[in-house]
């Protein structure tokens, strides 16, 4: 049930990601922001499983809360921050240069 409501979480999210884009700069910059998230994505969650590897047996605590729904979590989390960060230099940048 985790990676199903992860997986959801990142759907809405590319979603909003090439909108905001494709309003702002047009379709490349919309496609570019999916494929940016895209990598973050794939990396990320690789990372946070071989992080988890070493912290956590692969039944993890229980049937719905195994280590790749754990990683995810986690990556979930750190992409939550990441993007946070991010976006917040992005609106300093915007404010700035106008």
């Amino acid at each position: 049930m985790i990676p199903l409501f992860v997986f959801y979480v990142h759907t809405i999210a590319a979603v909003y990601a090439f909108t905001q884009q494709y309003q702002e700069e047009g379709i490349g910059a919309g496609a570019l922001a999916v494929a940016f998230m895209g990598i973050i994505f794939s990396v990320g969650w690789s990372i946070s499983t071989f992080i988890l590897k070493f912290i956590i047996s692969e039944r993890g605590f229980g049937l719905y809360c195994n280590r790749d729904a754990l990683s995810l979590a986690l990556l979930t989390a750190g992409e939550a921050i990441f993007y946070y960060l991010y976006l917040r230099g992005m609106k300093k940048k915007g404010a700035t240069s106008s």
